[in-house]
């Protein structure tokens, strides 16, 4: 996969995405979960997270007091060490990473934390969630960060 090729035709697609969604949120069909959840599943047969990473390399997922306390245990460090060494608050108020790429991430690619990572890197790309209607936004926001879900959108939109 070629990652800049990949994020320059998410950004090429963002205005018809945008306005593929508008309609999907004014009129949802019924079956809009089932519909993400089995594109969710036939792309992640296709695309390799660990070829990709570009989710680590670029955004930060909030982490909750329960993702700070599992994280902190996992590396015998104090909550408020792991949140002064690493985290901030945002402008929402959400604690998220000091820096991209995301200070866990091997060169490998691999997670150094994977098993106490936040619940936000567990869900994500959120593509296979229960009412994908309310996160629709989100949605279109991971087309320029992730190129599994704008290969889901490209099929969504049956363009693909």
């Amino acid at each position: 996969m070629n990652l800049p090729k990949e994020i320059e035709r998410a950004r090429q697609e963002h205005k018809v995405n945008k306005k593929f969604l508008s309609r999907v949120k004014a009129r949802p069909p019924k079956d809009l979960d089932q519909q993400f959840h089995q594109l969710h599943d036939e792309v992640f047969t296709e695309v390799d997270c660990l070829q990709c990473a570009n989710c680590c390399k670029t955004t930060s997922p909030i982490f909750r007091d329960v993702d700070i306390d599992r994280l902190s245990k996992h590396l015998s460090v104090r909550p408020a060490d792991l949140v002064n060494e690493y985290l901030h608050l945002d402008e929402d108020g959400d604690y998220v990473l000091n820096s991209s790429p995301c200070p866990f991430l091997g060169p490998d690619n691999y997670c150094s934390v994977y098993e106490a990572r936040p619940k936000a890197c567990r869900e994500y790309p959120h593509t296979d969630r229960k009412n994908m209607i309310q996160i629709l936004p989100l949605t279109l926001r991971n087309t320029l960060v992730c190129p599994a879900v704008s290969k889901v959108m490209r099929r969504m939109r049956g363009a693909e």
